[in-house]
């Protein structure tokens, strides 16, 4: 049996609708800032979408990116790169100097991938021809060009791995790269995820399955666990955070926000885009994400919940808390959904979110669930409504569920 090596986070970077840098977006959070905002190209796109989770002002050059790689990278693929260099900036890393190259990997997750590029170079081919096609549609385009370009700025030679699992994404590249570094695979990862589809296409796809609020005022859209939650708010952005072998990370005198302790990883196996209503395979993972972690009963507990606003998701997600945790610890837990700020960043918001529950660990914050007025009576635990609440807390876990059945949640100890 191999050898179980404690895992930490050493390094931090998000790019989201409430802010970029790892305290612009914890300091909106507490202070339930709201991320979503009007996008009047919904309307000249004739669709009935009024709002979205925007990342505005984002300044790739700001991240050390060359201004040849702005025009040679899709913005998902900027997004990663912009928040891997927050992160290992934060972490202090550098391969060859205290980390072998063989040794540092990169785990990146994607729901979509480069669908702009998709879009601007198919209008090429129907509009001037197949051999107008650019040399860089592939390259900028696949899903895994993101964690291939982190590696190279920063000569990661290990394992690279990019996770497509929908709205799981990123959780489910956090949760492998944790077990990567865990069983000795790898000494530390750049792990995370990032996604950039705020276009036409995915708009009206989305509407189309009837997923989409059609609300129109930015601080009613997203309302998670809510009787009048409509569905969730389309939003842009990445999140990075750098996992490291605990000894190796305090032989170099590493700064360490908290400890990846537990991943569970499940699947529906029901419906492409619907939750199975009893909510077991979801339960399942969360319940093996604590166990993995040594919780026991009474523990202060925080949940940040997938928490889309979706009439399904969140209903069947408060029956998986309970089933997890029993009635009684569930109602005990503390949970929230920044997704109510955020917005629903895809295959990016796992690893947003668990970048959230590190730091309600850190600091004994609760970030809030905003909007919370009309609770669905159906939804029936703590979800801490409106504004952020003081609780010390010593144990967190991240949900995330996705399309095809996808379950997958993150747990993390105080340090």
């Amino acid at each position: 049996m191999m050898e179980e090596r404690r895992v930490v986070i050493t390094g931090t970077g998000v790019i989201s609708p409430v802010g970029c840098g790892t305290d612009a977006f914890w300091a909106a959070l507490k202070e339930g800032r709201c991320g979503i905002s009007a996008m009047p190209e919904l309307a000249e796109w004739k669709l009935p979408v009024h709002v979205a989770g925007l990342v505005r002002d984002f300044d790739p050059l700001a991240y050390g990116i060359a201004v040849k790689d702005t025009r040679r990278n899709d913005r998902f693929c900027l997004f990663a790169q912009a928040a891997a260099a927050q992160a290992m900036a934060e972490s202090g890393l550098e391969a060859g100097v205290n980390i072998e190259p063989e040794r540092l990997g990169v785990y990146l997750g994607t729901g979509i991938g480069g669908m702009q590029t998709f879009i601007e170079q198919t209008k090429v081919l129907l509009e001037e021809g197949a051999d107008r096609i650019s040399p860089l549609f592939i390259p900028k385009m696949i899903g895994n060009i993101a964690a291939g370009n982190v590696a190279i700025r920063y000569n990661a030679q290990g394992a690279n791995l990019t996770t497509v699992a929908a709205c799981a994404s990123s959780t489910q590249s956090v949760g492998e790269a944790f077990r990567a570094v865990r069983y000795g695979f790898a000494d530390a990862i750049i792990t995370g995820g990032t996604e950039a589809v705020l276009n036409p296409l995915a708009f009206g796809g989305f509407v189309s399955a009837h997923a989409l609020t059609l609300a129109d005022d930015p601080l009613r859209a997203s309302l998670p666990f809510s009787a009048k939650r409509g569905g969730f708010v389309m939003a842009e952005g990445a999140a990075v955070l750098i996992l490291e072998e605990y000894g190796h990370a305090v032989a170099r005198g590493a700064s360490i926000l908290a400890e990846v302790t537990g991943y569970g990883n499940c699947c529906d196996a029901y419906h492409a885009t619907a939750p199975r209503p009893d909510g077991v395979p979801a339960s399942r993972a969360i319940r093996e994400a604590l166990e993995q972690s040594g919780f026991k009963s009474g523990e202060a507990l925080y949940i940040n919940a997938h928490g889309t606003g979706t009439q399904l998701n969140d209903k069947t997600e408060t029956l998986a808390v309970k089933l997890a945790l029993g009635e009684t610890e569930a109602r005990r837990a503390s949970i929230s959904s920044t997704k109510s700020m955020t917005g629903h960043m895809i295959g990016a918001t796992g690893a947003a979110e668990i970048l959230a529950s590190a730091l309600a660990l850190r600091d004994g914050i609760i970030p809030p669930t905003i909007g919370l007025t009309d609770p669905d009576p159906e939804c029936d635990l703590d979800y801490t409504p409106l504004h952020a609440a003081e609780r010390p807390v010593t144990v967190a876990v991240s949900n995330s569920l996705g399309f095809g059945g996808h379950d997958a949640c993150v747990a993390l100890r105080k340090i």
